[in-house]
Parts: structure tokens; sequence; C-alpha cells
């Protein structure tokens, strides 16, 4: 993206959602609760990838045209460029995975969504919204029906397939309701406080619907698979709960860059070079044998947040973008061609 044309807020909430899953992978967490603010490092579990996921759909609408969504040729284009990417970005996550440490890199999931979108591109704002709200009702429910049909896949293939699909940390047919949500939000003007201060009342809205109607049913009917806001549960309260924090995150985020950018430049730094960040963080879990938290406390997520937040201004302020962000643009480029698309995200 050319910088000057870079969503600084976006950057900002992207950044957030890579630290917070720095938190998830290496912090000393637990159970997150209101009323405890020695928890409150509990916000970043579940809700940092959703977070994640949910920006990738606000980075498709702007690769795609913003507000107003390119058309054929250019839309093949882009959708060439688009498909690039995801199978450039599984290639790395699988990788990562290749380390060996117990984190469940979200990259191999984050790429088989930007495959599930491409589809989407040109479908309604209005649509976009329904849709995801469908899903977040509709798919826990269906998830926890053909789970036990899933237990024993045929072959290698199969297994990757439902564990991306179905049963994994982030499947899927589930987290399509965090994209299709940011392909929305990118469809709206993220640059107009007034849209910025609705994101910010909806999400809230939102996020105090589904976790309070999700602590509501916990408590009437006990704990369960659909009745509960635990972090990845996948039931309805926590992804209705947990799209409602991300809208209001990102509507922060965007606010602040108005007055605050300069003070914010390493955390937008690093938000635009997640796919660099993230991997150097799995690459150095895996070298220092830090896959599972060996502390009882959180300092060497302190020290991973601040490393990270140094380097990418850093190399931010002197070389641009980051090096596997200027290598997946070369690659998607050379796929699909020097898109008008280009000058606006990447």
């Amino acid at each position: 993206m050319n910088p000057s044309q870079r969503i600084v807020g976006v950057d900002i909430a992207r950044g957030l959602a890579v630290l917070g899953m720095f938190g998830a992978h290496i912090g000393v967490i637990t159970e997150f609760d209101w009323l405890q603010p020695s928890t409150w490092a509990g916000l970043v579990s579940g809700r940092s990838s959703i977070l994640f996921a949910t920006l990738a759909g606000v980075s498709l609408a702007i690769i795609s045209g913003r507000r107003r969504v390119v058309r054929r040729p250019e839309l093949t284009r882009v959708r060439r460029r688009i498909a690039t990417r995801a199978f450039a970005i599984a290639a790395v996550g699988y990788l990562l995975v290749a380390l060996g440490t117990n984190i469940a890199v979200i990259l191999p999931a984050y790429a088989v969504l930007f495959i599930l979108a491409i589809p989407l591109l040109r479908v309604p704002r209005w649509l976009l919204f329904l849709l995801a709200a469908g899903i977040a009702v509709v798919v826990p429910f269906v998830l926890e029906a053909v789970g036990p049909f899933f237990q024993d896949p045929p072959n290698i293939g199969a297994v990757l397939a439902v564990d991306l699909l179905f049963t994994g940390s982030y499947p899927a047919v589930l987290w399509m309701a965090f994209l299709l949500t940011g392909l929305g939000l990118g469809r709206l003007d993220l640059t107009a406080r007034v849209v910025q201060l609705r994101l910010l009342a909806i999400g809230t809205l939102l996020a105090l619907i589904g976790y309070g109607a999700g602590e509501f049913a916990s408590s009437v009917s006990g704990p369960s698979v659909i009745a509960t806001t635990e972090p990845h549960s996948g039931s309805p309260f926590e992804v209705i709960g947990s799209t409602g924090f991300s809208i209001a995150v990102l509507a922060l985020c965007l606010l602040a860059s108005r007055a605050l950018q300069r003070i914010l430049f390493p955390l937008a730094a690093v938000g635009s070079m997640a796919l660099t960040v993230y991997t150097a963080q799995i690459v150095a879990i895996a070298l220092i044998g830090a896959s599972v938290p060996g502390t009882d406390d959180n300092r060497l997520w302190v020290i991973f947040v601040v490393v990270a937040l140094v380097a990418a201004a850093v190399w931010k302020r002197f070389l641009g973008a980051g090096p596997l962000e200027r290598l997946l643009t070369a690659v998607s480029r050379r796929a699909g061609g020097n898109a008008p698309a280009d000058r606006l995200a990447r």
C-alpha cells in the first residue's frame, strides 16, 4: 500500500492483534473477569486471533476497491492475487508448524479464509453482515452435531481439510463470520469520524449482548459447548461477543489514529508488517524453547512486545514494508499483474 493511502487505524488494530497473540502464545493468562483487574490480560486469549481474522476481511475489502469494488477484468486480477497470497501465507504457516512449537499457528486457516472469500468480493455489504450473523448463530450448532463424523479422516489430505474447515483451533466454516464482518466493515468509509463512532457503539453493544447472554445461558443451563463465552469455544455467544469486541477495538484504533498517530507509530509499524512480526515470533519461540510459558509472570511477553515494537518501528522508518510483505507483494503482483489495487492495500 502506498504509505499515504494506508488506513493507519487499521494498522494499529492489527498491531494490537499480533501483540495480543504473543500473549496468548507465551503469556501467563488467567480467565478474564471484568471485576478482577489482575485478570485483564486474559482479554488477549481468543479475541486477538479473532481481531486478526476480522482485519483480514478489512484488508480484502481494501485490496478489492474499498467502498467501490473493482470490476472485470480488474476483479479477475485481484482474485488471482488474493489466491496467490493465500497459498504463500499457507506455505509460511506450514513451515512454522514444522518448527514443532505447541502453538496453533493461525496462518493456514487465515489462507483458507482468503480462498473462501474470493467468490464473495462483490457481495453487497448488507448481505455480508447478514451472512456473518447467520454463520455466528447457526454454524456452532452444526459443528456440534456433525463433529462425531470427523473423528477418523481416511487420509492425510482429509485430516488437513477437516482440521482447517471444521475441527481445528480456527475452523474456517465458523471463522468466516469474522472475515465477512471485516469485509463488510472495509466497504464503509472507515476514515469518517461518524462511521468510527457508530462502529464503536455497535461493537460495544454486540459485545455486551454476546458475552452477557452467554453468561446468562451458562448460569441457567450450566456450562456447555454452546452455553459459554470461553475463548475458542466457538459458541454463538463467543462469536457474537468477540465480533463486537473486534469492531469496538477497530473503532477505537481509528479514532486514536487521528490524534495519536506519532505516539502509536511503533504499533502501526507492527500492524503494517504483521506477517513478518508473527513469523519472527514463532521462530524465536522455537529457538528459545518457549512454546510453553516457563515463568510465573509475563516478563517474556513484555520482552517480545518491546522488541517487536522497536524493531518494526526502526524497519518501517528506514526500510518501509516488512521483508515478508515485500515478498508477498512481489509474488502476488507476478500472478495477477500490477493492478490499480496495488495503490490501496496489501
